[in-house]
């Protein structure tokens, strides 16, 4: 494989906190163009985030670990840090272990919690930058494609992603299976904690129509409810508004609980016995346990939210071996066109599609026309072989001007594979929904053949 793919970087699991602050990129797109005008790279695209820093790098004619030196020293240098101490927490990758790598972060397989969407659009919106900026040409632009659809494709045919493995989600996965569709319900933030924070933002997002927080400082329940978008109470005025509420969170610093089973009957006779869900995120617990053996009431306090994330953290992991095989598979399908890059391989190609067209055209010929001799057969063998031969002779020339020429060969040999479609790729019905008129079928072809003789 002479297309050199280099991965350098740190994550949460190789760096502290304090390390990856030190390390991290605040202006990503110039320090990726400075890292093509320092170092030994045609192409490069960076990735920055809170738990990981990655730099993808495409090394021109030198030796692997001459070009990761190079970037690691620029990175160090860019961030005012030490290579020594960079060194002690990176982690380096190469070729189709480079590939593999990618697309195991963009499958999220490799992150801190497994299955979570957000680094595909961290890595989308990385890579966008980078094409603005011109430093992901060819190879990373292929690169990132596919790393985009195998992460679709994890998501279709496995359930990396559908169960909760969040405390607050978990929380807000509960209460759709209690009511169902959460449109008609109201909530209830009892306190102001984090977790219930988090909780109630799950549960708007899911559709809960209407929110209120109950918090001893009035204060802090109106800066919460202006960013929920929810009514702020004090805490004393919440007895008398649970009747409203179908979800209660609650996570006060209360040493004693602050919801009571006897107030909670008083509730269910004013709610006509209507089902109510309770949260409790706290510890100590803000809710008495004897409200769990009321009819009509679901209460889950943290332990019981902690067995549900752990239950569902090892079906994601059991899934993950299903989604590892596809990233296998995926980037040996990417080694191959990576190994096609070499001129040699596409003119085979090149000339292999075009003798198997000439060979089915001449067969639909000689049926139409019957039976011929074997002389009459051979010449109009030779005939179809020489105008496919033909056809291809200043392509290829083309192609082989351009492999002379630093950094233009691959473009122009993956165009052609693409545009004469050498990797039986299958494209989708929608894939270029801005050209739906520019139908490509053979008949439309034909018929457009037809229409220019008449128009000449």
């Amino acid at each position: 494989m002479n297309k050199q793919i280099i991965l350098i970087g740190l994550n949460h699991r190789t760096a502290g906190v304090e390390v990856r602050e030190k390390f991290a990129l605040t202006d990503v797109e110039n320090f990726e163009q400075g890292l093509m005008a320092h170092c030994p790279v045609q192409e490069c695209l960076a990735l920055s985030t809170c738990n990981r820093v990655e730099i993808v790098a495409v090394a021109r004619k030198v030796p692997v670990a001459e070009a990761m030196d190079a970037v690691i020293q620029y990175w160090a240098t860019a961030c005012n840090g030490s290579p020594e101490q960079l060194m002690d927490n990176i982690y380096q990758y190469s070729d189709l272990d480079a590939v593999r790598h990618i697309f195991t972060v963009a499958s999220s397989l490799d992150s801190m919690v497994m299955g979570e969407p957000q680094i595909l659009g961290q890595l989308k919106d990385a890579y966008r930058a980078a094409v603005d900026k011109g430093t992901a040409k060819t190879i990373v632009n292929r690169l990132l494609h596919k790393s985009f659809s195998v992460a679709k494709r994890i998501r279709t045919e496995t359930a990396i992603a559908s169960s909760a493995v969040s405390i607050s989600y978990a929380a807000v996965e509960l209460a759709r299976k209690i009511f169902g569709d959460l449109k008609p319900t109201r909530a209830m933030l009892v306190g102001a904690g984090e977790m219930a924070e988090l909780a109630a933002m799950h549960l708007l997002r899911n559709g809960v129509k209407e929110i209120i927080i109950a918090n001893r400082t009035l204060s802090r329940a109106k800066d919460l409810a202006e960013s929920l978008g929810g009514e702020p109470i004090q805490i004393e005025a919440m007895p008398d508004r649970l009747h409203e509420v179908d979800i209660i969170i609650s996570s006060t610093g209360s040493p004693v609980a602050v919801i009571k089973a006897k107030d909670v009957k008083a509730v269910l006779r004013k709610r006509k016995n209507k089902p109510m869900f309770f949260i409790d995120i706290a510890v100590p617990r803000d809710i008495d346990p004897d409200v769990n053996t009321l009819d009509n009431v679901y209460l889950y306090d943290i332990d019981d939210l902690k067995e549900v994330v752990d239950e569902n953290m090892a079906q994601r992991q059991g899934e993950a071996t299903k989604a590892r095989a596809v990233v296998d598979l995926e980037t040996e399908t990417f080694g191959n066109w990576l190994n096609s890059l070499n001129i040699q391989p596409t003119i085979v190609d090149l000339v292999g599609k075009a003798e198997d067209v000439a060979v089915r055209e001449l067969a639909k010929t000689l049926k139409k026309i019957g039976p011929v001799d074997d002389k009459t057969h051979n010449a109009l063998e030779r005939l179809v072989m020489s105008i496919a031969h033909k056809s291809l002779h200043e392509p290829i020339c083309f192609l082989k001007r351009r492999t002379q020429e630093e950094g233009s060969a691959e473009r122009f040999i993956d165009l052609a594979r693409r545009m004469f479609n050498l990797d039986d790729e299958t494209v989708p019905d929608n894939a270029h929904l801005d050209r739906k008129s520019a139908s490509c079928a053979p008949e439309d072809i034909e018929q457009y053949i037809e229409i220019s003789k008449k128009e000449q």
